[in-house]
């Protein structure tokens, strides 16, 4: 695992296959270089975000982090026989005023910057689990007729002790929005983690392959040239004028 940078500044990150390369998104593969797929992990403070996107890249489980700053994570992953360079951009938890998601530009910014989304609640939350529509329509605004990939993630499946909300609430959710849905425990389960980051990398794999071809597909056949219909009108006019010449004589 490598610590990129904060999130203040991943607007200026250059958008590659590798911390140091310099060419845009999706040109992995044409110059050697892994295909970058870009993940944000959003939810509430406390349901385990920091958590879970270390135990996804390095196997490990911490259970005490400092307050999250919003870090950039890289490392590379193989899927289906193809490299892959995965950046992780863990986010500070929000919290709702009224009815409504306290969203800050530095979150929204790296939301508009992601690839895909992994919402994460706490089944020890229930107010975490209210937070899930809220970050669901924030997606959806900043990403309008875009379909960007989203897993929904209860964790702290283990701690059914102090269960405030049951795990298939999620689910339902999730099938609603046409998500994928995972229950895990970060800290007992690397397995399940593991899953879910890999299930919405191919997604973002399908969608980053369709997109070209949609692209080609849409594109509006470009109009012949005046001047060249006006040539093929006056060559076709002059031959008729000929063969009436020669019927006639």
């Amino acid at each position: 695992m490598r610590l990129i940078q904060n999130m203040g500044t991943i607007a200026e990150y250059p958008q590659t296959g590798s911390a140091t390369s310099g060419d845009g998104c999706g040109s992995g593969g044409t110059s050697g270089r892994p295909r970058l797929i870009k993940i944000a992990v959003v939810g509430a403070s406390g349901v385990g975000k920091t958590a879970l996107v270390v135990r996804f890249l390095t196997k490990r489980f911490i259970g005490d982090y400092e307050r999250n700053a919003g870090n950039l994570y890289s490392r590379q992953i193989e899927i289906d026989g193809e490299m892959f360079a995965i950046q992780v951009q863990d986010t500070p938890g929000v919290q709702v005023h009224g009815h409504s998601l306290v969203c800050n530009e530095q979150l929204n910014r790296c939301i508009r910057w992601a690839d895909a989304v992994v919402i994460v609640f706490s089944i020890t939350d229930y107010k975490s689990y209210e937070l899930l529509g809220h970050f669901h329509q924030q997606i959806r605004q900043l990403h309008p007729g875009n379909r960007v990939p989203v897993v929904v993630i209860a964790n702290k499946a283990d701690l059914l002790h102090v269960k405030e909300v049951e795990p298939q609430h999620g689910l339902q959710l999730a099938n609603m929005w046409g998500c994928t849905f995972y229950e895990v425990s970060v800290s007992e389960n690397y397995k399940e983690v593991f899953n879910a980051f890999h299930s919405l990398c191919k997604d973002v794999c399908k969608q980053q392959t369709s997109t070209p071809e949609k692209r080609r597909t849409s594109l509006i056949p470009r109009p012949k040239s005046p001047n060249m219909q006006d040539l093929k009108r006056r060559f076709k006019q002059a031959l008729s004028a000929k063969v009436r010449t020669v019927t006639s004589v």
